[in-house]
């Protein structure tokens, strides 16, 4: 039996599809089971709830061989460790208490970095995988950079400005990642039953991209003048403030990804302080 969280998520529900294409029953926890399609409903056992309250984990996991992690954002949380760490540890209580034997969870890139320390919602996440592997299950990180899908938020940016816009030097390199490869590859460690003990998988794209890089790809691809705009640190930061995060996305406003009127992205879509990966162990790049 394989458990899947935030089936209806970003890449959660990427990961349903993937674990469905396999023989093993699957059950899902769901904050809003009416948000499933009919299709996937008859084919998955269905838990309401959080899986932030120890008596929906307590029930899902109850015969569960594999769990399928990822922590939601959440607006409320009075610090991000307490919004994956204190989440999180009532999951971790019933991963004992059910002895499972795998859980895969996603997280982020910049273990061992000099910046993992201090690096906002990346640290905080790292927390949370030093709680899993504290338990009694196996456990693997699925570790990611940047997810080239938050590009999407500037669409109409692109559209109407010809410019997408963040606050990052544009000749960066850097790693970024689809999330359909990441959940094909959670859904691979929780279809296969030969790997033990504590470990990262990380995900990155076939190559590192600068973001002016990428604009001259889209110039290309798209056959009309994209350029990338780096948005001043100061700017940024006036722009973007919490309250219009809120305003412009309430229930999301950790991944809002909206131009502001100065052309800044939300501060809250990315950390401030993103390390850099550690490039060390099988990490997955996809062609």
């Amino acid at each position: 039996m394989i458990v899947v969280t935030t089936p209806t998520g970003q890449i959660g529900k990427q990961v349903l599809e993937n674990v469905l294409l396999g023989s093993e029953p699957v059950r899902v926890i769901a904050r809003n089971p009416d948000a499933l399609s009919s299709e996937t409903i008859a084919r998955v056992e269905v838990v309401a709830g959080s899986h932030g309250d120890p008596e929906v984990v307590d029930k899902a996991f109850e015969g569960a061989d594999s769990v399928f992690w990822l922590c939601p954002p959440d607006s409320r949380a009075p610090s991000a460790e307490v919004a994956y760490v204190e989440f999180t540890r009532p999951a971790a209580a019933a991963i004992d208490r059910h002895k499972l034997a795998r859980v895969v969870g996603i997280s982020a890139l910049g273990r061992g970095t000099p910046a993992a320390e201090h690096a906002g919602l990346v640290t905080a996440s790292l927390s949370m995988d030093d709680l899993l592997a504290s338990t009694s299950a196996s456990y693997c990180a699925v570790t990611n950079p940047s997810f080239m899908d938050n590009l999407l938020r500037q669409v109409e940016a692109i559209r109407t400005q010809g410019a997408f816009f963040l606050p990052v030097d544009g000749d960066l390199k850097q790693p970024a990642a689809a999330t359909r490869d990441i959940a094909a590859a959670t859904a691979g460690l929780l279809l296969d039953h030969s790997w033990s003990g504590d470990s990262e998988r990380p995900v990155m794209g076939p190559e590192d991209l600068s973001f002016n890089e990428m604009a001259a790809i889209m110039t290309d691809v798209l056959n009309r003048p994209v350029r990338f705009q780096r948005t001043p640190d100061d700017a940024y930061k006036a722009s973007c403030s919490a309250s219009e995060c809120r305003r412009r996305w309430p229930k999301r406003p950790w991944t809002c990804g909206l131009p502001t009127a100065t052309g800044s992205i939300c501060k809250s879509c990315e950390p401030p302080h993103r390390p850099r990966p550690h490039r060390s162990g099988s990490g997955v790049r996809t062609p």
